[in-house]
C-alpha cells in the first residue's frame, strides 16, 4: 500500500512516498481504508520536531482522516466492514497516522460517519472539533457533553473565528444554543465566521475591540475560546463576565510565556483553562467524541467555503506541500486525497 513516512524530524522534505506492507486488525481493532486525510498544525509541528532527530522507526503523519472500515479484529462489536467512519488521534504515540491507504486503530478511535456527511466533513473533525468541545465544556456551568440547548443563555467569544478550531467552536456553540461572537482580522475572515454561524463578528484591527464586544455582551462573555492568550489576556479579562472561563488551546509562535491580569481575574472569579486534547481524561474525550458525532448527525458541522471553512486539497504524493500550506497559515482546512 502507498504511505507517506518520515524517518527523522525536520522540514517537509523529510516526507517520503513509498510502499508499506498492509497491516491487519488485531483484537479490538479495525482497519480503515482512508479516503481523506487532514493536516493540522500539530501534524507539521510533530514532523518538524525541535531539530533533526532520527526516529526509532518510520512515522506516518496526520492525526485525522475519514474512510471505510475494511477489516475488523476479534471482539469488535460496534463496527463492521463497509462502515463509513472518521478517525481521531491516529498518530498520537503511534507510528501510523492517516497519510496512508490503510490504518489500523483501536475501535474507539473510528467513529461512525453518517451517509449525510462527506469524507471531507469526517476528516475535518478530530483535533479541531474535539479541542473546541473541550474549550466550551471547561466552563464551570457547562455540561460535560454538549447537546442542543445546553449553552442556552450563554455568550461565547471565539478568538480567531476563521481558523479550524475557531470554526468548530462557532458551530458547536451555536448548535448548543449559545450566542456566539467571533473576532477576526479582515473582512474576508468576517464573512467566513458568519458563514460558520457566528451571530456577531468583530474585526480586532478596526477600533476598540473591548468596547465593541462589550456593546454586544453588556453583562460580559461567559466562555472565551482563545487562540492567542499572549496577545489577548488583557482583552479577555476586560470582556469576561463574573465566573467566566477562558479556554486556551494554542500559543504564539516563538513565545511560551504569558502574563495574566491577576487582580481583574480575581475580582471576576475568572478561570484560565489551558488545554490539549491529547491529554484530556478518557471520560472527557469520550464525551467529546459522542457530542461531535451527534452534531455531525444533526448536520451542524458542515465544511466548505459556503460554511465558513474553505478547503484546499492535495494528492497523497504532495503531502509535503500540504504540510507547508498549513505551516504558512493558509485559511481554512487542508485535506489530502488518499483513495
Amino acid at each position: 500500500m502507498k504511505a507517506i513516512t518520515y524517518s527523522s524530524t525536520g522540514g517537509s522534505d523529510v516526507l517520503v512516498l513509498g510502499e508499506r506492507e498492509e497491516p491487519h486488525a488485531g483484537p479490538g481493532e479495525v482497519r480503515v481504508r482512508i479516503h481523506v486525510s487532514a493536516v493540522n498544525p500539530t501534524d507539521w509541528k510533530a514532523r518538524a520536531g525541535s531539530g533533526k532527530t532520527e526516529l526509532p522507526r518510520p512515522q506516518v503523519p496526520n492525526q485525522d482522516g475519514a474512510g471505510v472500515v475494511d477489516e475488523v479484529g476479534d471482539g469488535v462489536t460496534g463496527l463492521a466492514v463497509g462502515d463509513r467512519v472518521w478517525v481521531w488521534d491516529a498518530a498520537y504515540q503511534r507510528p501510523d497516522g492517516t497519510a496512508q491507504e490503510l490504518v489500523v486503530l483501536p475501535e474507539a478511535q473510528a467513529v461512525p460517519l453518517p451517509e449525510s456527511a462527506s469524507f471531507d466533513v469526517g476528516a475535518s473533525l478530530g483535533i479541531p472539533a474535539l479541542t473546541a468541545h473541550r474549550a466550551l465544556t471547561a466552563y464551570e456551568y457547562a455540561p460535560a457533553e454538549l447537546a442542543p440547548g445546553s449553552l442556552e443563555g450563554r455568550t461565547v467569544l471565539v478568538a480567531g473565528g476563521a481558523g479550524a478550531v475557531g470554526h468548530a467552536a462557532i458551530q458547536l456553540a451555536a448548535w448548543a444554543g449559545a450566542t456566539v461572537i467571533a473576532t477576526v482580522s479582515s473582512h474576508e475572515k468576517a464573512e467566513l465566521a458568519r458563514a460558520a454561524g457566528a451571530h456577531h463578528v468583530v474585526d480586532y484591527t478596526d477600533g476598540d475591540t473591548a468596547q465593541a464586544i462589550g456593546a454586544l455582551a453588556p453583562r460580559g462573555v461567559d466562555i472565551v475560546v482563545e487562540v492567542n492568550v499572549i496577545a489577548n489576556a488583557e482583552l479577555d479579562a476586560k470582556v469576561c463576565g463574573t465566573n467566566a472561563t477562558i479556554s486556551v488551546y494554542a500559543d504564539a509562535p516563538g513565545r511560551t510565556e504569558v502574563t495574566l491580569p491577576v487582580r481583574p481575574s480575581m475580582s471576576k472569579n475568572l478561570r484560565w483553562q489551558f488545554l490539549l486534547t491529547y491529554t484530556t481524561t478518557p471520560e472527557t474525550k469520550a464525551a467529546a467524541v459522542r457530542s461531535v458525532a451527534a452534531a455531525v448527525a444533526a448536520g451542524a458541522l458542515p465544511v466548505g467555503e459556503e460554511h465558513g471553512l474553505p478547503l484546499t486539497r492535495f494528492p497523497l504524493e504532495r503531502t509535503a506541500d500540504a504540510h507547508d500550506a498549513v505551516e504558512s497559515g493558509i485559511v481554512g482546512k487542508v485535506l489530502i486525497d488518499v483513495a
